[in-house]
């Protein structure tokens, strides 16, 4: 999270960063971090918002962060505007459902991603070498086939770009081995809580990514909480290895963008209609299955 100001005439407190996708704003001694409905792609933000899409991302980390609190701590203060302060009430509507009062962390520089099926940037780097990550690999592996234990594979986040992909014994000379071990537990074990549970609901979840922060000296799980745009989701009763699979993510999108011919580096084209229709359907039933309610936050 960028510290950089950013002036703002919004809301009466301090931009600190416009994201991709959030909007983050410093609250007294905490953050208030809003998702928008802007999607990107390939590290582009597009120029067609995705209607609801930032409240499902807000109510699908609120259901996440709350399950897994006993176990993993987090940064969530409130996701009730009417517990944020005074001077932020008059803007409720522009709150509600989508944001969220956090406590305000010293980010650790890793991009904690776990893979539980091989699919995406790992699959292709399977097929080139055997390894994912660094990692050698058992021969024989088939496209979205789940591995014997879920993979942690750690990155590091990239100012600008993509993102550059370390080993466990980089990671702690980048952060020491005490932060980096405790990373490793709480991702795998957030992922397999999270899982298990998803998989009772028909949704794998393929991979994922995680953040964290210190806080009064102390690692808590920060930023978004297995959303579309941070996991890749597979509707279970149409599991299938050996070939891609449907995804409750914004992989449709990216795929609706190759299909275009569009070269990842130039404006991106306006989404369709149906394009976007399709892509908020997707989020929403991401949400109801998971939950198990009805989406009716309007």
């Amino acid at each position: 999270m960028s510290t950089n100001i950013v002036v703002n005439t919004d809301l009466p407190v301090k931009i600190l960063n416009k994201g991709k996708v959030r909007d983050i704003y410093e609250v007294d001694n905490n953050l208030l971090l809003i998702a928008t409905d802007r999607i990107s792609a390939f590290d582009i933000v597009l120029p067609d918002p995705i209607p609801s899409k930032g409240v499902c991302l807000t109510q699908l980390s609120k259901f996440w962060f709350d399950y897994t609190k006993k176990s993993v701590p987090n940064h969530v203060i409130s996701t009730d505007v009417d517990e944020f302060p005074e001077e932020l009430q008059e803007h409720r509507k522009q709150l509600i459902y989508r944001s969220m009062l956090v406590k305000k962390t010293k980010v650790i520089p890793i991009e904690c991603i776990v893979r539980g099926y091989i699919s995406g940037s790992a699959w292709s780097s399977y097929k080139k070498d055997g390894t994912v990550c660094e990692m050698k690999l058992p021969s024989g592996l088939q496209e979205s086939e789940q591995f014997p234990e879920p993979l942690f594979t750690p990155s590091t986040k990239a100012k600008s770009g993509h993102d550059i992909n370390i080993s466990l014994a980089e990671m702690k000379k980048l952060v020491g081995s005490e932060v980096a071990n405790k990373l490793n537990d709480y991702s795998l074990k957030i992922y397999n809580t999270a899982a298990e549970y998803a998989r009772k609901r028909g949704i794998i979840i393929a991979d994922t990514k995680f953040e964290f922060g210190e806080y009064h000296n102390e690692i808590i799980w920060i930023d978004e909480a297995l959303t579309p745009d941070s996991s890749r989701f597979w509707p279970a009763e149409s599991y299938e290895p050996g070939t891609p699979q449907p995804s409750f993510d914004k992989q449709y999108v990216r795929d609706y963008l190759n299909s275009t011919g569009w070269d990842h580096n130039s404006a991106p084209p306006h989404l369709p209609k149906e394009v976007i229709s399709e892509t908020t359907k997707k989020y929403q039933e991401a949400y109801e299955k998971i939950t198990g309610k009805k989406f009716l936050f309007r």
